[in-house]
């Protein structure tokens, strides 16, 4: 994606002043998330937001507040979490990319950063959020994907589960499939797709819709591990959507094999925002 502000090691870091215009920028952000109390700033646990927040503060000289397109739990990865910041700092997108990468820890790193127009704002104007959740299904636990999977030794029935998946799509209201804690206003959710595959060794859920509530990926997860597994057949999902309770849903599946990849916008902002490959990058999966 070429920038309107041309990346050069010649543009001058000084100060933000007072008097200089705000400028919006998106930036996607990749971490991992197995040392974070997931993204959103808490106080007494590190989070995600604080350490991005913190890095652009001191490369831009002034409070950085940086807003992103969702929020992820607990050990929970991001490849290609969507956000934006606003601030009067004058900088190339070179110097803020170098800046930023050679400041955060290496668990987290910023894969790019676009100038928006001012009105752009990466939660309240997305239109979708995506998310994959990675499963190795094998006897033998990994050792290099700790953290980054989650692990299922035994067999899983992936035909009853992509029968289940197909069910998920559509509009319905997911309060079976929503943590106690969740604070939305409503339940409902419209789900653009819900595609389950096989990818090798790995069981690949990729799921988009236009929001999600707490837990729901991970809820939904669980109940397709229970069918898989026999527990439970492909008409229980149905049951336990229709029931609207939480507590008669399977548990929650670990956070260790969720990605947030993605947020969408209307046009003209997608076009502005660079197209690259979504997480995990290590699976070489296809658009």
């Amino acid at each position: 994606m070429t920038s309107n502000i041309e990346p050069s090691d010649s543009v001058t870091d000084t100060p933000a002043q007072a008097t200089n215009p705000l400028q919006t920028y998106a930036l996607g952000i990749e971490f991992n998330g197995a040392n974070y109390r997931g993204w959103q700033r808490q106080q007494e646990v590190l989070c995600v937001q604080q350490v991005v927040e913190e890095t652009l503060s001191k490369i831009a000289n002034e409070p950085i507040e940086v807003v992103a397109a969702g929020r992820t739990d607990a050990g929970v990865h991001g490849g290609n979490m969507l956000a934006h910041f606003r601030t009067s700092a004058k900088r190339g997108i070179y110097n803020w990319l170098r800046g930023a990468n050679s400041l955060l820890p290496d668990d987290i790193a910023i894969r790019w950063i676009q100038p928006m127009p001012d009105e752009f704002h990466a939660r309240f104007g997305a239109i979708a959020r995506r998310y994959r959740y990675i499963t190795l299904n094998q006897p033998q636990r990994p050792a290099m994907l700790n953290h980054l999977v989650t692990h299922i030794h035994e067999p899983l029935d992936l035909a009853l589960m992509q029968q289940t998946a197909e069910h998920i799509v559509g509009t319905h209201d997911f309060s079976s499939f929503r943590a106690a804690a969740c604070q939305s206003n409503q339940p409902v959710r419209n789900i653009h797709h819900a595609k389950l595959f096989e990818h090798g060794q790995f069981i690949v859920f990729d799921i988009q819709a236009d929001g999600f509530l707490h837990h729901m990926v991970r809820n939904l997860m669980g109940t397709l591990f229970a069918i898989g597994k026999g527990e439970l057949q492909p008409e229980d999902y149905l049951r336990i959507l229709q029931a609207k309770d939480r507590t008669i849903a399977p548990p929650t599946a670990s956070p260790d094999g969720l990605y947030f990849i993605n947020a969408y916008y209307p046009e003209p902002y997608q076009q502005l925002l660079p197209k690259l490959p979504l997480a995990p990058q290590w699976l070489n999966l296809a658009e």
